[in-house]
């Protein structure tokens, strides 16, 4: 198998404003030690072929491969616990869980067990406006300001003075719906970045604001970091369309997405905060202490996900899931909009929200490394090119993944999905990135006879 260590940030890169803290902020929390958690490996329902079979099967070696790469970051002490889910065709060909769901309570994981998703919540508000979208209330060429007029007087950053203040233009235009969908907007998120505008999003504290509304004062006081439409930048893109969300359908964004999405698809425990009847069930999530290397527990009040410590609902990394329930999102995303009777998106949406609107010229860029090949749809990553990209899914593929090393999936070619579910915070990894994902497709679409 060929991993490609370039290729992490397909993992764990997509982060909020916790990670941030995790970086800045001493962890004074002594490391917890434990012997290796055990594996425990759910039973594999395998897939009966068809005459109809898609061009990629699962026979049992290629599911013990996978199976055994996933297990193998518990047995060699990487992770304290992880659970992927493979499924083709409607059929559930691995369910694996192995370890804890956290070294304190020393409890195995359950199929109930939630986790924070993070920037997983992105696909979800995607999908939340494209069917605002399907009931007329927006074109994507529109401008942003149409629906967020406190947008109106942004500046642009246009370069830095010699005593470090900024350079501010007049924008040329408004950025359009379906740039503010696709990271083209202009607009910055603050996880990093040494620019003045990236500084206003950390010195504001933009992503820890208490309501949507202060959300979107304190976005609207910071220039944008370029025109509009000129290229990609990771941003605060998916929060703001939360807020849209609230003003198109008269709804706060949570109950929006409880009435039009996770109702209808039958995702219980999908959430913008865990319930104290269910916080037994709630993973811990560790990250590495930068001075040590050891993991430790994040003890920040940012991931607790208790109902007081939420602000404002985040469309771009505020969501809690389980297993099953973003399984059904994901299912409904193979099936092309429907899942169990329940029509979410048309065909023809899910097309519109996978086809690659990047900017000409544009690539998408984690730190420092450019990654060609690699698109972007609306809220989804999509493969443009596996073989420049130095990928093992294949073209016309779309993911994404959140902050504390979940990931996930869409190959609309061979009819799966794939979602994994771990909680840590892959920055400071004295071991290197954990390269998840990149295990993960390599046993699931690699040569088993080469090896």
């Amino acid at each position: 198998m060929n991993i490609k260590p370039v290729r992490s940030f397909l993992l764990a890169g997509l982060s909020l404003s916790v990670l941030a803290a995790c970086a800045t902020t001493d962890v004074a929390t002594a490391p917890v030690v434990v012997d290796t958690p055990p594996v425990v490996e759910a039973t594999v329902e395998p897939v009966v072929e068809t005459a109809a079979a898609p061009v990629l099967t699962f026979d049992e070696a290629r599911v013990a491969a996978l199976e055994t790469a996933m297990g193998d970051y518990v047995r060699d002490g990487r992770l304290y616990g992880v659970h992927t889910r493979l499924a083709q065709k409607g059929e559930i060909v691995s369910d694996y869980y192995a370890g804890l769901r956290g070294l304190e309570q020393g409890l195995p994981i359950e199929d109930d067990t939630i986790y924070r998703i993070y920037s997983m919540t992105k696909p979800i508000t995607g999908v939340a406006m494209m069917m605002l979208w399907e009931d007329g209330k927006f074109q994507l060429d529109d401008p942003v300001t149409k629906y967020v007029p406190e947008f109106e007087n942004l500046k642009v950053l246009a370069g830095v003075n010699e005593d470090g203040s900024p350079i501010l233009v007049d924008m040329e235009r408004p950025p359009t719906m379906s740039e503010l969908m696709s990271h083209s907007s202009g607009f910055a998120y603050g996880l990093g970045g040494d620019d003045p505008v990236n500084a206003a999003f950390r010195d504001l504290k933009v992503l820890d604001a208490p309501d949507m509304q202060t959300f979107i004062d304190r976005t609207a006081s910071i220039p944008l970091l370029f025109q509009p439409g000129e290229r990609w930048y990771y941003s605060v893109g998916m929060d703001i369309q939360g807020h849209i969300i609230e003003r198109l359908s008269g709804q706060s964004f949570g109950d929006f997405l409880q009435t039009r999405l996770f109702g209808p698809l039958g995702m219980v425990d999908t959430g913008f905060y865990v319930p104290e009847e269910d916080y037994d069930r709630f993973s811990e999530v560790y990250g590495f202490d930068p001075d040590t290397g050891a993991m430790v527990p994040v003890p920040f009040p940012s991931v607790q996900f208790r109902k007081d410590t939420i602000g404002f609902e985040s469309g771009g990394g505020g969501l809690v899931s389980t297993m099953d329930d973003y399984s059904r999102f994901a299912q409904m995303l193979v099936n092309r909009g429907e899942l169990d009777g329940a029509r979410i998106l048309k065909p023809e949406t899910i097309d519109v929200i996978t086809t690659n609107v990047m900017p000409d010229g544009a690539t998408m860029l984690f730190g420092a490394d450019p990654l060609p090949g690699i698109g972007m749809g609306l809220t989804f990553g999509t493969v443009e090119d596996a073989e420049l990209a130095q990928v093992d899914t294949p073209n016309g593929s779309y993911f994404w993944g959140g902050a504390a090393s979940t990931w996930f999936w869409i190959d609309p070619v061979n009819e799966l999905y794939f979602i994994g579910l771990v909680q840590v915070f892959d920055n400071n990894n004295p071991n290197g990135p954990l390269q998840l994902r990149e295990a993960s497709t390599a046993a699931i679409y690699g040569d088993l006879a080469a090896e």
